[in-house]
């Protein structure tokens, strides 16, 4: 077999990339008796019932410590992957949740693990988001093989509760086949960011570890790889306990970088390459990988040459009261449908990107400077303006250090971005649409083939701030993970080192 240079995240993105010319012919319909069920169900455990938690307010428990701590769990696991919204759907019902997720099939799971605390025996929870419950599936002392799994990361030395998301791969790949790996992550990094934010109104600090022995967590739930597997761990320190004021940590390991791979099938390359960027254990038992150092750039990656500059520092949102604002949006948000095409404000856009990539503006309400994503300093940002009133349609490369737009494009492209959207109307109508990018090769030199999941939960992440500013300011805001790769590059003008991510579309609702 000749030799193949291309590592296998590099070979997965260009497979499932979307093409004009064979989209059509790789399309299918749906097997609607197969569509998988997005809910995980135990036959044997016991369950303990948050939703008595969620009607009573502080001053109410103010006298009752034990229920307080109730109440802010509860709160946390339900602003952050809780159930919203119950739509009719052909007969049946869709029900929506606190994170939005492609095609309403939400591929991750979320589990707690307990240290054991005095109101939470030691053991393995499964969050059921239908009946807002905790599912005791395992009752025993785990934490130490946590620790063991995630190479004893500082984080879980003085933590006492863990949550742990896993992809179930069906759900999604039912629908969108072998790319679903894509949006598998894109929507773990929707619910990493509810977890953060609701975090910070429930007083928890979520510590993201990405890099732990993958084999050795799914055994620890108890959960078929082949099936689904874990992808990302956050130790919850309680804010309240002043021990679990932790420092931050590292959020990320390496994998290795896979170049020598088989021919495989189609509808065997997800799994597959999710098998190869697994974390493993050397024979001695201890990882053989290199060490990252995370090194944060002092300047943006692009500055183009006689580039218009604007400025985008604003006015930080104001969240209100213990961010009384910002839990009401994350249990209003929806997905928009359609746009009106009417124009946005400069004003609103600033104020969109000053929540999404500014967290030291809100040191005031209490929200973290500094969240936890895997590295922000792989991912870049390119704005498609349309419709924004006191600027200039084209295409925009956003400085997040400098807080400045860079214009790279002059041209209005609602029809282009109609195209590049797969024909969706949300690219055409919409004022400004979000291009999340990343150098895709050197990200793979820095943290192996794993680092591709790392780009698509950030990616998510992002996006997932962008929905809640938006629908805060009663703007639309909807994410497509479906579009034509290869063209937006060359449409927009995003250098061609840069693989799209993620698009994050904005406008007026209709």
């Amino acid at each position: 077999m000749p030799e193949i240079h291309q590592s296998i995240a590099q070979h997965y993105h260009e497979r499932t990339k979307y093409d004009p010319e064979t989209l059509a012919s790789k399309s299918q319909r749906l097997d609607w008796a197969k569509q998988p069920v997005p809910f995980k169900e135990y036959k044997i455990g016991s369950t303990f019932d948050l939703k008595p938690y969620l009607q009573e307010s502080l001053e109410t428990l103010a006298a009752q410590p034990d229920a307080q701590w109730w109440q802010r769990l509860s709160r946390l696991l339900f602003r952050s992957y809780g159930l919203t919204a119950r739509m009719p759907s052909m007969g049946s019902a869709v029900y929506l949740r606190s994170a939005p997720s492609a095609g309403g099939l939400y591929p991750a799971e979320v589990y707690v693990v307990s240290r054991g605390t005095p109101l939470l025996p030691p053991g393995l929870y499964n969050y059921q988001c239908r009946t807002h419950s905790l599912m005791l599936y395992w009752e025993n002392d785990v934490w130490r093989a946590l620790q063991d799994a995630c190479f004893w990361h500082p984080a879980l030395e003085g933590t006492q509760l863990a949550i742990v998301v896993t992809a179930v791969f069906y759900r999604s790949a039912w629908r969108y086949e072998d790319r679903a790996y894509r949006r598998i992550f894109l929507d773990s990094g929707h619910l990493l960011g509810n977890i953060e934010l609701a975090g910070a109104i429930t007083d928890y600090r979520p510590h993201l570890i990405g890099g732990f022995v993958d084999e050795a967590v799914n055994d620890l739930l108890y959960i078929d790889s082949q099936q689904e597997g874990a992808i990302a761990v956050l130790a919850l320190a309680d804010l309240l306990d002043i021990k679990q004021n932790l420092s931050t940590g590292c959020t990320a390991l390496p994998s290795a970088t896979e170049t020598n791979y088989p021919q495989i099938p189609d509808g065997e390359l997800l799994k597959y390459f999710h098998r190869q960027t697994q974390i493993q254990l050397g024979v001695t038992g201890k990882l053989n990988l290199p060490a990252v150092k995370q090194e944060k750039s002092l300047e943006d990656k692009y500055n183009f040459p006689f580039c218009l500059k604007i400025p985008t520092a604003t006015t930080p949102i104001d969240w209100g009261e213990n961010l009384s604002a910002l839990e009401v949006t994350i249990h209003k948000r929806r997905s928009t449908r359609a746009y009106s095409g009417e124009d946005l404000t400069f004003d609103e856009l600033k104020a969109l990107l000053d929540f999404t990539y500014q967290p030291q503006n809100y040191i005031d309400q209490n929200l973290d400077t500094s969240p936890d994503y895997f590295d922000l300093n792989l991912i870049e940002t390119f704005i498609a303006v349309s419709g924004v009133k006191g600027l200039d349609a084209g295409c925009y490369y956003y400085a997040p250090k400098a807080q400045e737009l860079r214009q790279i494009r002059f041209k209005n492209f609602r029809r282009e971005l109609h195209f590049l959207c797969l024909g969706q109307d949300l690219g055409r109508d919409a004022a400004a649409v979000v291009f999340h990018t990343a150098d895709l090769k050197a990200a793979i030199a820095q943290y192996g083939d794993r680092v591709y999941r790392y780009l698509h939960m950030d990616a998510g992440h992002l996006g997932q701030r962008l929905n809640l500013a938006a629908v805060h300011l009663n703007l639309g805001v909807s994410g497509i993970g479906g579009f034509f790769d290869d063209q937006v590059n060359e449409v927009l003008g995003i250098p061609t080192d840069e693989a799209v991510l993620y698009i994050t579309t904005l406008g007026r609702p209709r």
